[in-house]
């Protein structure tokens, strides 16, 4: 008789990917109708000096973190292939991640790819069809994602916008009949997110009834759910401030310090969110709000066991 394979051991799983999300430019070569962001905050990038210091700065965390990079446009600022990737890979052990509008040019995302070649968490492309066909946009991220490393993952990113769901529909269609996945993101203005008026079966024939952060941002409220934001998770603004969440900064809340001058000091103990909103899915889907399932586990390898 034969014996039930016995199950193979696994190293546990952290609950937490320790990330910071880096704004290393506000300066973006889109100009979107929708975006959040107001033209006057769509400007500027540090310089030489000061992105060393945060380079610096990032080198004292401790353990593997993932530093996501956005902006702006990250491969706008003429430092980050030159410096930014660079240092991250040579003076810190931490992982990169990059959220792109993919406008970059081949040569610089196959530099981008080589340089990163094994340390690369997450590569998220942003559509945007007032600036882009969609074919030749997910043909550009098909490619990208052929060249990944193992572990490493691409993501589609789209705001749905009302009234135009369809126009969303199709480019999922396009993208996953490339082997793409696509995440879409709900229309957020100031006052929170967006109405769909008479677009709710449309809305959730594309998202689903109940996604989770691993399937859309909704921009849910987490009040009351203790986070470890400010702790094992922070941001960093174009001007070196680090704040403990999106949402502490939007209120004045949170600040840890300037990773420009002076350093940054995080907290050493969770705090209950006492935010109505979470506009971003990166705390969530890191571990970083209890009582929600992470997307993903901190270490690559083993990745698969929760993203397939």
């Amino acid at each position: 008789m034969l014996e039930p394979a016995t199950p193979p051991v696994r190293a546990p799983i952290p609950m937490r990917q320790p990330t910071v999300e880096w704004q290393v430019a506000g300066a973006c070569n889109y100009d979107c109708s929708y975006c959040i962001q107001s033209p006057k905050y769509r400007r500027g990038r540090p310089e030489a000096a000061q992105l060393d210091a945060a380079l610096a700065f990032f080198s004292t965390l401790p353990g593997v973190w993932e530093i996501k990079c956005s902006g702006g446009e990250a491969f706008a600022h003429p430092l980050f292939l030159q410096q930014v990737v660079p240092g991250l890979m040579d003076r810190t052990p931490h992982q990169i991640s990059v959220l792109t509008n993919l406008s970059a040019s081949p040569a610089a995302l196959e530099a981008f790819l080589d340089r990163t070649a094994g340390r690369l968490a997450v590569f998220s492309a942003s559509l945007h069809l007032e600036h882009v066909d969609p074919d030749a946009f997910l043909d550009k991220a098909a490619a990208v994602a052929a060249r990944l490393s193992p572990g490493a993952r691409l993501v589609v990113n789209q705001v749905v916008l009302p009234g135009k769901l369809a126009e969303a529909a199709m480019c999922k269609a396009k993208a996953e009949a490339r082997g793409l996945r696509w995440f879409p993101q709900l229309f957020k203005t100031k006052a929170g997110v967006s109405g769909y008026p008479g677009e709710d079966a449309a809305l959730a024939a594309l998202i689903g009834d109940a996604p989770g952060p691993r399937e859309a941002n909704l921009a849910p409220s987490y009040r009351g759910r203790r986070c470890w934001a400010g702790v094992d998770y922070f941001t960093v603004d174009k001007e070196g401030f680090a704040w403990s969440c999106r949402s502490a900064k939007r209120h004045g809340e949170g600040l840890l310090g300037n990773i420009f001058d002076g350093g940054a000091a995080r907290w050493t103990t969770p705090r209950a969110c006492p935010y109505d909103r979470c506009p971003c899915t990166v705390p969530p889907n890191r571990g970083m709000v209890e009582g929600v399932q992470p997307s993903r586990p901190s270490t690559s390898t083993a990745w698969a066991e929760v993203e397939g």
